[in-house]
């Protein structure tokens, strides 16, 4: 008994073995991407401080875009739209023509961040304000930053 199973188990090892050799036969193929869409996740962070590496974060959300809007974000479908529109360029959305409103000279930097992936590109990027009314002045209605 224990010389045949000794063969069968050889039998059974050249059979796998010629059927990995024969062409046209099934074979496990290495994971492909999970999802026919770019990955777009990013983190957002308004923080006191005038450097993005040392600013002590206030507030934090996540927004998700692909393969829809979704993430902590209270607005990620029109947030979405707006990084869609300016083609996830964060510079776009700030505003620097902020003559006609009236905002104190105080220094209190705020600093607000974007960090992760667009459209499959990494994003690193910070913008620094001189005090809360000027951020609000710089970012205006906008989806995206305002959260």
């Amino acid at each position: 008994m224990r010389r045949t199973l000794r063969i069968a188990g050889a039998a059974a090892s050249a059979a796998a073995c010629v059927l990995a050799a024969t062409p046209g036969t099934a074979q496990a193929e290495a994971p492909g991407p999970q999802s026919l869409y770019a990955p777009s996740a990013l983190v957002l962070t308004v923080g006191q401080g005038e450097d993005a590496n040392s600013a002590a974060v206030e507030r934090a959300v996540t927004l998700i875009c692909a393969p829809r809007p979704a993430g902590s974000h209270p607005s990620p479908a029109a947030a979405c739209a707006e990084l869609t529109r300016v083609d996830g360029e964060f510079a776009s959305l700030v505003n620097n023509n902020t003559s006609d409103i009236i905002c104190t000279k105080e220094w209190r930097p705020v600093t607000v961040t974007a960090n992760g992936v667009w459209n499959g590109k990494r994003v690193g990027w910070s913008a620094t304000f001189s005090n809360r009314c000027m951020m609000k002045a710089g970012l205006g209605e906008g989806a995206v930053l305002n959260f």
